[in-house]
């Protein structure tokens, strides 16, 4: 589990606008590029990820996830009992776009599975919500479902997948939520190919959980 920092007042604060819009974030509100936000304000309040700094929220616990094996960190994972978050960050096309395609990509491989796919209108714009029959290891059949949403930033994009109760769950004043709008995306200035994740790096005090 990640701890908390103290909170700094301000960190929030969009310091001056910058040349790309983020889409998928309501004006005044997160997710954050780092070109909006005093960095070291927003580091004090939150854990340092390298490309993504995140706030803790009260009653959420924060994990990484981690490639077992290469030991790379490849997604932010914040849950609580009943539900959960997964974030992770890419570079994308300085004229955006690439949730659009994303989407596309998503909902042919889910109806390829044998899934559903709904289009909701939710606080971060255009999102997912999938319904994937699994097969569990002793045999029996289920549907595994998330809800997957996206803003995108300057040459970045964040990928937020809920699941659990906050598949359906999608009031703004959720943990969940207000983790989601605290967060501040690091892209950095090194050219990357679009769809390229941004690197991640686990802190000393981190947990790390493995990944399939």
């Amino acid at each position: 589990m990640l701890g908390r920092r103290k909170r700094s007042a301000g960190a929030d604060q969009p310091v001056q606008p910058h040349d790309s819009p983020i889409t998928g974030a309501e004006p005044g509100s997160g997710p954050w590029d780092a070109g909006q936000v005093d960095l070291e304000s927003a580091a004090a309040d939150r854990v340092d990820l390298g490309s993504l700094l995140v706030a803790g929220v009260e009653g959420l616990e924060v994990r990484l996830q981690a490639d077992q094996e290469t030991g790379a960190v490849t997604a932010v994972l914040l849950a609580d009992a009943d539900a959960g978050l997964e974030l992770r960050a890419f570079a994308a096309p300085k004229s955006g776009g690439l949730w659009a395609e994303l989407r596309r990509e998503m909902t042919a491989e889910a109806t390829r599975l044998g899934g559903t796919v709904d289009e909701l209108d939710g606080e971060h714009g255009p999102q997912l919500r999938l319904q994937i029959p699994v097969t569990a290891p002793d045999g029996r059949r289920g549907v595994q479902s998330s809800r997957v949403a996206a803003v995108e930033g300057p040459r970045w994009l964040l990928r937020a997948t809920f699941w659990g109760t906050a598949v359906d769950q999608m009031q703004p004043d959720t943990a969940l939520e207000q983790a989601l709008r605290k967060v501040v995306v690091v892209r950095g200035s090194e050219p990357m190919s679009p769809r390229q994740p941004l690197p991640l790096r686990l802190p000393p005090e981190a947990s790390v959980a493995g990944s399939s």
